[in-house]
């Protein structure tokens, strides 16, 4: 179950379309206007969101027919890979913590960056509706269906299931963010610091690799429901690390470099397309993991 060459080359021009369409052209709507600042969802204007939007929807669009007949599979990674070029040039998380030095500012940094992640799963979301009305159209040009009268049912297991899949892979991602992403350790040992932008893009990606990879092999679910976890790995650092007497210790006694986890050090654009790209990728592990399982070690 090797990729071919002509998948990989699916995947690169894919890659690079989103990298150039939304990483490149489309930075101007997010770039912040002190560089040493990171990319936050509130400075980007309505308008320049409403663009945003329609840009991730026109590039998964593209993508699906790019890598037709894996469309599907790998029209999604388009939009992720655009937006990891914007995680790669934003300023870090010390630049906010270094900026809010007092526990009231440290305390409202922490509240804005909860809700921050749905903006930028939205991003990837209108990338992956692009992909599914190109696959959509594309199925409808082939083979007219109609889907007139079609009822939806809730299933009341996929519900349990897909709860069960994000808090497994919230906890997985979160424990594993903190294994990866690890620049120095304070002298006690229990506190990370501001890691490298490098070493963000490896903890993310691995970490939702696993996490997706577990999801799949344990509750055979795809990697939309660690993609959605992705939006919670804050909220949860901020239940567990972000109480008022933890911010008040670490603000008056601690350089701003420094954070109680380093989910805490991860700016929100970051965990949100780094992490997606990790789960299409642990979600195909698995997959190929199965496969050779069953096939290669037979041989």
């Amino acid at each position: 179950m090797e990729l071919s060459w002509i998948d990989k080359l699916r995947i690169a021009a894919v890659a690079a379309l989103g990298m150039i369409v939304i990483g490149i052209l489309a930075w101007p709507l997010a770039a912040p206007e002190d560089p040493m600042l990171p990319v936050r969802a509130w400075s980007i204007s309505p308008l320049g969101t409403m663009v945003l939007l329609a840009l991730a929807f026109a590039v998964g669009f593209a993508s699906y027919f790019i890598a037709w007949p894996h469309g599907r599979e790998i029209g999604i990674l388009a939009v992720p890979f655009g937006l990891a070029v914007w995680a790669g040039r934003s300023g870090p998380m010390q630049a906010l913590t270094q900026r809010h030095m007092e526990t009231h500012e440290r305390e409202a940094l922490l509240h804005s960056l909860r809700l921050e992640p749905v903006y930028w799963l939205l991003i990837v979301a209108a990338g992956f509706a692009g992909v599914l009305g190109a696959q959509y159209v594309r199925s409808v040009l082939a083979e007219p269906v109609d889907v007139i009268g079609k009822k939806w049912r809730l299933d009341p297991n996929a519900c349990i299931h897909g709860l069960t899949a994000l808090v497994v892979a919230v906890l997985v991602a979160h424990f594993f963010v903190g294994v990866f992403a690890q620049d120095l350790i304070g002298s006690d040992n229990i506190m990370a610091t501001q890691p490298a932008a490098g070493q963000i893009l490896f903890a993310v990606i691995a970490a939702f690799a696993v996490s997706a990879f577990a999801v799949k092999k344990f509750l055979n679910l795809s990697y939309i429901w660690p993609a959605i976890a992705s939006v919670f790995a804050i909220g949860f650092a901020e239940a567990v690390y972000g109480r008022a007497e933890v911010v008040q210790r670490f603000a008056e006694t601690r350089p701003a470099t420094f954070f109680p986890h380093s989910v805490c050090a991860i700016l929100p654009v970051q965990l949100i397309a780094l992490g997606a790209i990790g789960c299409v990728l642990g979600y195909w592990l698995a997959i190929r993991y199965e496969y050779w399982r069953k096939h290669g070690s037979a041989g």
